[in-house]
């Protein structure tokens, strides 16, 4: 029982460590506290960089604002912790964008393939540009306060089929998330797709219910999808995107000086988030080729013929799903991604 009770007070002490950054022997009540939750662990780019943007909040405000963060679900799913924003439960959270299709429709644009440049500055540009702003706003009438978007990664495509070359879609049946713009997406290149739970994903590809699927790298791996796949192209098709949201009450309440201290600190941790989750790409890649899956690279002539195929047929979608704002968008980020990529 002892042990147990000091076990249980050490867990509680790293707990504390992890959600409560910066804090020193003379430091102050901060004047404004926000928690934040996530879905990643302690040990995953999206937290290791949340560390750093507290510190440097808390820093530059001179300890006025405090983040204390909370990774791996600790205060609910997605769904739970983007209504906490809405309602004010909740300061803040860091979330994947494929789970706020719900609340604004319009970030679905995101869903559209190849919608980044593969340039990481020009992709960079496009997020913090017109686009990116308008983008972020559109949160505002859905009880958000967006402050940034952050990258985290590509999905990549696998099957138990053979991914040898475009046609080779043709047939095939995949699973994807409950979207309209993933679902063209496969049309557009001959296969079927199937809209299942992440959690029946596994079993589905165990069992042939499914062909293939498309994730990250790193979700490929730790998810143990390369047990139940033969074959791995990486396409680096489709963008995961986080929105950075906040309670619009608390965000409100802030001094002008440290809401721009804060989105200041979001998007100067950029760079070093996208060297962290492309080491982990890297990482795992190598993992899964261990592994013993048929891997190819996809070259920029395949992406761009995959991209020529996809884009038309899910802006379509898009823009029936998100009416007169959603074209707005597409033709703000046509006239941007050309202006950068000259394409």
């Amino acid at each position: 029982m002892f042990r147990t009770f000091m076990h249980s007070l050490a867990v509680g002490a790293v707990v504390i460590g992890t959600a409560s950054v910066g804090l020193t022997e003379n430091a102050v009540a901060a004047e404004f506290t926000a928690k934040i939750g996530h879905l990643e662990s302690a040990q995953q780019p999206r937290h290791q960089t949340l560390v750093i943007v507290a510190d440097l909040v808390k820093k530059r405000t001179n300890g006025a604002v405090e983040f204390k963060l909370f990774p791996s679900a600790q205060l609910g799913n997605a769904r739970q912790m983007n209504e906490g924003v809405q309602l004010g439960t909740l300061e803040a959270t860091v979330s994947p964008a494929a789970f706020l299709g719900g609340f604004n429709p319009a970030i679905s644009i995101l869903d559209i393939p190849f919608l980044l440049p593969s340039d990481r500055k020009q992709a960079r540009d496009l997020r913090s540009g017109g686009f990116g702003k308008a983008l972020l706003k559109s949160f505002d009438s859905r009880g958000f306060a967006a402050v940034a978007w952050w990258p985290n990664g590509f999905k990549n495509f696998t099957s138990n089929k053979p991914l040898n070359n475009i046609s080779a879609f043709k047939g095939q049946r995949f699973r994807t998330m409950d979207s309209k713009i993933l679902l063209e997406q496969f049309n557009a290149l001959g296969a079927s797709a199937v809209a299942l739970p992440f959690g029946e994903l596994y079993t589905s590809l165990q069992n042939g219910v499914v062909d293939g699927q498309e994730n990250p790298l790193t979700t490929i791996r730790f998810m143990k999808f390369y047990e139940v796949q033969k074959y791995l192209v990486v396409s680096e098709h489709g963008a995961m995107e986080d929105i950075v949201l906040f309670n619009p009450a608390w965000w409100n309440k802030l001094p002008a000086k440290y809401q721009a201290i804060i989105t200041a600190a979001f998007l100067e941790v950029v760079p070093g988030l996208e060297d962290r989750a492309v080491a982990g790409q890297k990482a795992a890649l190598e993992f899964i080729k261990g592994k013993g899956i048929n891997v190819r690279v996809a070259d920029k002539a395949e992406r761009t013929s995959m991209r020529d195929m996809t884009y038309n047929h899910t802006k379509t979608a898009y823009v029936a799903r998100a009416k007169d704002n959603g074209q707005a968008l597409i033709d703000m980020y046509e006239k941007e991604y050309k202006r950068l990529t000259g394409g």
